[in-house]
């Protein structure tokens, strides 16, 4: 199995489409880092993991079970075809990855102070971070040494 070592980078970025899914790809870095022991602070099945798992209709301690068995992302995606309990069509999973690639915080003011709070623990200048995928990707880019 080729694990991460999310130790020293990041995972793939959420954005990342494997068969044209976000989420997936960060999901399966995460999952192979920890079965190696290399997932530093990252958690496999966390709530964005869980946004994927609901929507493809799948397992997330079977498909762990499938990294651990060494599947690469092609035959992970065989595997979620195969076993999905909703068998999505590309259209969904497309008009689903693009929905949640805009995804910001939702308008309450709890979820918009807890957004803030994450944005600027990695910078206090920049205003055009108003997705959780964009969050997460300037986390990821200041944790390992980038400039805001």
């Amino acid at each position: 199995m080729n694990a991460p070592d999310l130790t020293k980078r990041a995972p793939r970025s959420p954005r990342v489409r494997l068969g044209g899914y976000v989420i997936l790809a960060r999901m399966l870095d995460k999952g192979r880092a920890e079965i190696a022991g290399t997932q530093g602070d990252f958690h496999y099945n966390c709530p964005l993991d869980q946004h994927f798992t609901r929507f493809a209709g799948i397992d997330a301690d079977a498909l762990k079970e499938q990294l651990k068995a060494g599947k690469g992302d092609g035959e992970i995606l065989a595997w979620i075809e195969e076993n999905s309990t909703t068998k999505r069509g590309a259209w969904e999973i497309q008009q689903w990855s693009a929905y949640q690639d805009n995804r910001g915080p939702d308008g309450d003011v709890d979820t918009l102070q807890f957004f803030g709070k994450l944005v600027s623990a990695s910078s206090t200048t920049r205003s055009d971070v108003n997705t959780w995928f964009a969050m997460l990707d300037l986390d990821d880019h200041v944790s390992y040494g980038g400039q805001a």
